[in-house]
């Protein structure tokens, strides 16, 4: 019966999961990420810290794993060893993780719960906070550990210290020609469906955990998106593009963006350029991957010129198990994802990079 359901209703749900799951406002949006931007330079250390940077420095920004309680709603369950193996990566070799928010289920599970099951992703996290590597901003999923009374009770009991949750951070670098600002924050700031939404997290505790525990769905596609950005990720990329001598990270939306485009979109500004300069070979492989994620029916979309300031980290919960993250290292930022590879071994995979100095001279 379970499979049945599976079939008839698991493309259903998942579009209408992605339908009603967001609610972006843009003018709140634009407001909260301004004010939060505001806050955080007038006064460092309050909800957000500030990070002077400079190309010896290593970030690893992750987000959205939700782990929950290893049950069928659980949807980090697939993705935990590689999370793993990827932080024992970036630990060993001197990176500072940034937890972008959504780190743990608390919409659909107890805090006890996801404690108990996810023992070792914190003793992973904890190897980070022993060197003071480790910055913890909260998303709408996990906002307990900004506004609950036993938040830092508890956060001691994981991580064997009480550590700091922020709202938002800034990487500041400064050359020659100025300063660049890095700004990250979770991104649900505005979105009527999480920003603070009673009904939201009752439907999801009480209604679609349940039901995604009986179907086993997973409605987050894998890692290397084949959509065009979401609206929310499009009202992010407008605030950002308003803005002087920035870039924004966020994450959220769990659609990985790289320089204010997903994958899908970057195949259709490599077509029109190579529709350009007449490269046959290069317009035969770009037709081929864009019909193996379009119909036939689908248009062309209207892209315009973007500017490359917005990236996305995309999610830590993919159903394929896959997890992607923005790395920051050597005068590069990066989109990278943890994948599966033979015997099931994770592996890093380089999807996209651009040296901070073009972002720079783009700004």
């Amino acid at each position: 019966m379970r499979k049945f359901l599976q079939r008839l209703l698991s493309a259903w749900i998942i579009r209408m999961s992605n339908k009603f799951g967001s609610r972006p406002d843009r003018k709140r949006i634009h407001d909260a990420l301004s004010k939060l931007y505001k806050t955080i330079n007038q006064e460092p250390g309050k909800r957000g810290l500030i990070f002077e940077i400079t190309d010896a420095d290593k970030f690893i920004v992750l987000s959205d794993q939700h782990k929950g309680a290893r049950n069928y709603a659980d949807d980090f369950t697939l993705a935990e060893k590689n999370y793993l193996k990827a932080l024992e990566y970036y630990n060993q070799d001197d990176f500072h993780y940034i937890n972008l928010g959504d780190s743990e289920e608390l919409w659909e599970n107890l805090l006890e719960s996801v404690i108990k099951h996810n023992k070792n992703t914190f003793e992973a996290e904890k190897a980070f906070i022993a060197q003071n590597r480790f910055t913890k901003i909260f998303g709408n999923h996990d906002l307990y550990w900004d506004n609950d009374p036993l938040a830092g009770f508890n956060l001691n009991r994981i991580y064997g210290k009480k550590i700091p949750i922020y709202e938002g951070a800034i990487l500041r670098i400064k050359t020659g020609a100025g300063q660049l600002d890095i700004f990250l924050t979770h991104g649900h700031q505005g979105d009527l469906q999480s920003d603070g939404n009673w009904f939201s997290k009752w439907f999801v505790s009480t209604i679609w955990a349940p039901l995604q525990a009986y179907l086993q769905i997973n409605p987050n596609t894998p890692a290397y998106d084949n959509q065009l950005k979401t609206v929310h990720n499009a009202m992010m990329y407008s605030w950002v593009a308003e803005q002087e001598n920035m870039a924004l990270i966020t994450g959220h939306t769990h659609q990985p963006v790289f320089a204010s485009l997903t994958h899908l979109e970057r195949i259709y500004v490599k077509l029109k350029q190579a529709k350009k300069t007449k490269n046959k070979d290069e317009l035969a492989f770009l037709n081929e991957e864009l019909h193996k994620r379009i119909k036939e029916e689908d248009k062309p979309p209207r892209l315009g010129k973007y500017k490359p300031w917005y990236f996305n980290s995309g999610c830590c919960c993919f159903s394929d198990g896959d997890i992607t993250g923005i790395e920051i290292e050597n005068g590069f930022i990066r989109l990278i994802k943890w994948s599966y590879h033979k015997n099931a071994v994770p592996e890093r995979v380089l999807l996209e990079e651009m040296k901070l100095s073009e972002l720079f001279e783009s700004i």
